[in-house]
């Protein structure tokens, strides 16, 4: 019986220790994760580790913000539904993802519309009410 429950413990695969480096952090954040977690579940993992050990900067809670680089690998993404132990890499960065540069275009549409803030300030520097 025990030699069973040893051998269903190791039935999803070999354990790695990843090390996670966050851009503004203080120092990477380590854990113990199986070699066939998906890269999403591993990120997901390290934003519920970071906010426990009440890092800065805030990051929040959704995993579908951000990526996960591997910089021996190459300056590319990592898909979020591959094996993080598919590269053989342990240490890896986590970014947040840059924004669409379809929602830059709306919310210029946006501003646009109703006037823009760099408007609104040249105009409010410009009313100097002189002092002689």
């Amino acid at each position: 019986m025990l030699l069973y429950n040893k051998h269903k413990k190791n039935a999803k695969g070999n354990r790695i220790l990843v090390s996670i480096t966050v851009l503004g952090s203080a120092g990477p954040i380590r854990f113990v994760a199986y070699e066939e977690d998906l890269v999403a579940s591993v990120i997901d993992t390290a934003l519920k580790c970071y906010a426990r050990e009440g890092r800065l900067p805030l990051l929040g809670s959704d995993f579908n913000d951000f990526i996960l680089y591997c910089p021996m690998v190459g300056p590319e993404a990592l898909s979020a539904w591959k094996g993080i132990g598919s590269l053989g890499a342990r240490n890896f960065t986590l970014c947040r993802k840059p924004e669409e540069k379809n929602k830059v275009a709306k919310e210029g549409d946006g501003a646009r519309k109703g006037g823009s803030f760099k408007a609104w300030i040249n105009k409010s520097f410009s009313l100097r009410v002189s002092t002689n």
